[in-house]
């Protein structure tokens, strides 16, 4: 039986392009992430590498924001949009709006 290899953790200048992509700060990707603010400027600046289970978190934030990761393949690693500009501004607008849960709900 043949395992599926786990995803690559992230690289400091794919969270960066990542983050310009979906049009985050650090400050958000910490609070989506759960990863203290500095753990990821640090990361960015290549001041200090953060542990796999902290890259590998960034990178499924990252991805459940609307970011695909491109595996090294000749041509370098990078990101790209999983989704148009527009539909990724939407959706960070939708997770904005707050309120409780299935307070809208249709009955």
């Amino acid at each position: 039986m043949t395992s599926i290899p786990a995803p690559t953790a992230l690289t400091a200048a794919q969270c960066r392009a990542a983050r310009a992509l979906i049009e985050w700060s650090q400050a958000q990707l910490s609070q989506s992430a759960a990863i203290d603010a500095q753990t990821i400027a640090d990361f960015e600046s290549r001041i200090r590498r953060p542990d796999e289970t902290t890259r590998r978190r960034l990178r499924a934030t990252l991805e459940a924001a609307g970011v695909i990761f491109i595996s090294e393949n000749g041509g370098g690693a990078g990101a790209r949009l999983k989704f148009s500009r527009e539909e990724v501004w939407e959706v960070n607008r939708w997770e904005d709006e707050g309120g409780v849960t299935g307070e809208d709900d249709i009955l």
